[in-house]
């Protein structure tokens, strides 16, 4: 099968196989797209010519090289055109009973030595080839939407698959200027396995009316610098695709986090599927529109607002880098700032770490020397929490343990005026056992603030079931004053980002276990792929193993879901004492500095 692949047949002519066939013209392939449908064939046609007039508006092409990949595009209605094609790639509907019927009368028309590329990414590849006479010549291509933007390539081989067949495809995945990655046969491949169980769990979330669907997507794209959040994209996937997605995942894994929310299912029965129905978990201005309209859903800026309690000055416990992060956001913010540490030589130092920060500010021309002057005389540093007698708000940002932070309450309770706003910034530790540690509890509330605090825009607001509604309305204030984005939650483990993004690292690092693939392909894929910032792996070692593992064993702890349980490689190297960049070995080793 060694070919250059020169004459590719693209059958299925929707969005993804327009795609497809618009890089494989631009690259200089004869392509030849088939679809039983005059008007998709046609639409494929004026697609093309629009986007590659836009390339060339852009200045990416030349007009003539528009040109010749114009002339190198020609559509057909039947399956018999594909003769000379040395590959034939299938993006037909996602039905075993559709793709069987394309392969087996494909069987009777290509070449012998024609490789025949399935773009599923939830059916079994192996159950596709078994029908072909052929099947050592059948694979996945799994190209991403859209496919001339994305760079990922999953190339998918099963049992059967003659790696001559993987190597041409392979060579031409890198040809076409995409990033291949090999994987073998199984729902979902490396991108989708990890990114559909999360995007099912954000739908579990939002069904279970735990947050808003705004909140939920807030939080991951400031929370994670995700492109969007996950309800916004299973919009845009689909989400009658992202069911079946799911529940060809599940019946593999038999893994309630692949088991498909039960919302997904009533949306798709109610023809709700997303922005290709004008309407699924948001509502749009029509059919296939992109810009999200009001609908009863919406929350009004007034239902958010509230009358809150006045806060003027500001008391931060701790002295690490989150509490003096914290500190200098409260002080450019204009509030006044006592940073109260264990005693004046370390609350000197936190002051001293947040006067390097703003230098550091002043030296990139994002702060004038004035603001920064200013600000730091905004800050008061304090070795005791005596300190935080007339403070309108104090602000936990100690260790993450329990008891430690019960104490800490214990004595704010004490040493606080009446009326005060307590605050801890727990990011995984119920706030119901921190607030019982006071004798007033209402006034208790979560604010989780992600590192760095300075740059991070997002603060998880945490109510209890003993939370005011002047304390929840005053820190939500707070959090526009301070330029912050507020999503409101409830106390339960992870919260929204936490609960969504460690379950998706424990899946990767799973996936690692059972040699499915390497570290590299994963991070890659899910960069190429799903556009995160950094990949499960980079992100695991930045965050530290052991935080990561003590995150996953409360959401294991807390939601009792077998799926959950930490990964036992994760748990083998805390053991070890690999934890990450901070010891200079985790998932990677690192040189030590």
């Amino acid at each position: 099968m060694d070919t250059p692949l020169s004459t590719i047949a693209v059958v299925g002519l929707g969005t993804m196989g327009t795609g497809i066939a618009e890089v494989l013209a631009l690259a200089g392939r004869e392509v030849i797209g088939i679809d039983i449908s005059e008007a998709a064939a046609r639409q494929a046609v004026t697609s093309l010519e629009a986007s590659t007039a836009r390339a060339v508006g852009r200045g990416r092409i030349t007009e003539q090289e528009r040109t010749d990949a114009l002339a190198r595009f020609r559509t057909y209605d039947t399956l018999q055109a594909a003769t000379e094609a040395e590959l034939v790639i299938e993006v037909v509907p996602e039905t075993y009973e559709i793709k069987q019927q394309v392969f087996r009368e494909l069987d009777g028309v290509v070449s012998p030595t024609a490789i025949l590329a399935t773009g599923t990414n939830a059916l079994s590849v192996t159950r596709l080839a078994a029908e072909s006479l052929h099947p050592e010549r059948v694979l996945g291509l799994h190209f991403f939407n859209p496919a001339p933007a994305m760079k990922l390539v999953e190339v998918v081989s099963s049992v059967l698959t003659a790696p001559p067949a993987v190597e041409a495809v392979t060579k031409l995945a890198r040809e076409l200027g995409k990033e291949p990655v090999a994987v073998g046969d199984r729902p979902g491949f490396v991108a989708d396995g990890l990114l559909f169980g999360y995007l099912n769990q954000a739908a579990a979330m939002y069904e279970a009316n735990y947050a808003s669907r705004e909140d939920i997507d807030a939080a991951m794209k400031l929370g994670c610098g995700l492109p969007m959040g996950p309800l916004a994209l299973l919009d845009l996937i689909g989400i009658d695709t992202a069911r079946t997605v799911l529940e060809a995942m599940y019946a593999e894994s038999r893994d309630r986090l692949h088991a498909p929310a039960p919302v997904l299912g009533q949306l798709s029965s109610a023809g709700l599927t997303g922005r290709k129905a004008g309407r699924g978990f948001y509502t749009y201005d029509g059919p296939g529109g992109q810009e999200v309209v009001p609908d009863a859903l919406t929350p009004s800026p007034e239902a958010a607002a509230g009358d809150g309690r006045s806060i003027a000055s500001v008391g931060v416990a701790g002295s690490g880098t989150m509490a003096s992060g914290i500190a200098e956001v409260f002080a450019k913010a204009g509030y006044t700032v006592v940073l109260a540490a264990r005693g004046q030589e370390k609350a000197d130092l936190a002051k001293a770490r947040i006067a390097k920060s703003l230098e550091r500010s002043v030296s990139k021309g994002r702060l004038t020397a004035e603001a920064r002057d200013e600000t730091l005389a905004r800050i008061t540093a304090a070795g005791s929490l005596d300190a935080f007698a007339e403070v309108d708000l104090a602000v936990e940002a100690v260790a993450e343990d329990l008891e430690i932070k019960q104490q800490l309450f214990a004595t704010l309770d004490k040493v606080c005026r009446p009326g005060a706003v307590l605050a801890t910034t727990t990011s995984s530790l119920p706030v119901i056992a921190i607030a019982r540690a006071t004798g007033r509890p209402e006034d208790v509330i979560g604010m989780h603030f992600f590192n760095p605090a300075p740059a991070m825009k997002l603060v998880e607001v945490v109510r209890t079931v003993l939370t005011a509604d002047d304390v929840h309305a005053t820190v939500r204030a707070v959090c526009t004053k301070i330029r912050k984005h507020p999503v409101d939650c409830g106390d339960r483990a992870g919260f929204i980002v936490n609960a969504l993004l460690f379950p998706y690292l424990n899946n990767a690092i799973k996936m690692v276990e059972e040699h499915y693939a390497s570290l590299d392909d994963i991070d890659a894929a899910m960069k190429l792929g799903g556009g995160y910032p950094m990949g499960p792996f980079e992100l695991l070692d930045v965050v530290g193993l052991d935080v990561s593992l003590a995150i996953e064993k409360v959401l294991h702890k807390e939601f009792r879901d077998p799926g959950l349980a930490p990964a036992p490689l994760l748990e083998h190297l805390v053991a070890a004492g690999c934890l990450g960049r901070k010891t200079g070995r985790g998932f990677r080793e690192y040189a030590r500095r």
